[in-house]
């Protein structure tokens, strides 16, 4: 038997104006993009943007249907968005802002399961890391250098 240690490393901001200029440009653009999500049925509204290697903002808000499974994460809009619009673009950063209608959303809101694996996926594609930065509507922001931060152990095209 063998144990292995996976270590992760975090960088926590105290608010969105700790960010540095371009980064803050870009988590206001994820909160404008949370403020027209659809998400009647959870109450629970996320805006993505990404900022691509051209310069280029790509947003998404998530999407929900009466059919639960039917909607879509803002983070998979965003992504299939700029891949779709900018198919040779690479994404440097993604900013991530969730709120929920019933209470003030202080901690920081991460990606889900399958939001980090297509991530992954394209940070994988693009042979360079993707920085994500999270946060609630209020509070810290977190800071991963890399999706893999978020999902060390990951399933990839290797294993196909």
């Amino acid at each position: 038997m063998k144990k292995i240690a996976i270590k992760t490393e975090i960088t926590i901001f105290e608010s969105i104006n700790e960010l540095p200029k371009q980064v803050k440009l870009l988590m206001e653009k994820a909160i404008e993009a949370k403020a027209t999500a659809y998400a009647p049925y959870s109450k629970f509204k996320v805006g993505a943007a990404l900022l691509l290697e051209n310069g280029s903002i790509v947003t998404g808000n998530n999407q929900e249907n009466a059919a639960y499974p039917s909607g879509m994460c803002a983070e998979r809009v965003a992504i299939w968005k700029a891949a779709s619009n900018f198919p040779n673009e690479k994404i440097i950063s993604l900013a991530i802002s969730g709120s929920s209608s019933s209470q003030i959303t202080s901690e920081p809101v991460a990606p889900c399961g399958a939001c980090r694996q297509t991530l992954f996926e394209y940070e994988i594609k693009q042979k360079d890391a993707i920085e994500s930065y999270f946060m609630g509507e209020i509070g810290k922001v977190i800071k991963t250098n890399s999706i893999l931060d978020l999902l060390p152990i990951a399933f990839d095209k290797s294993f196909l």
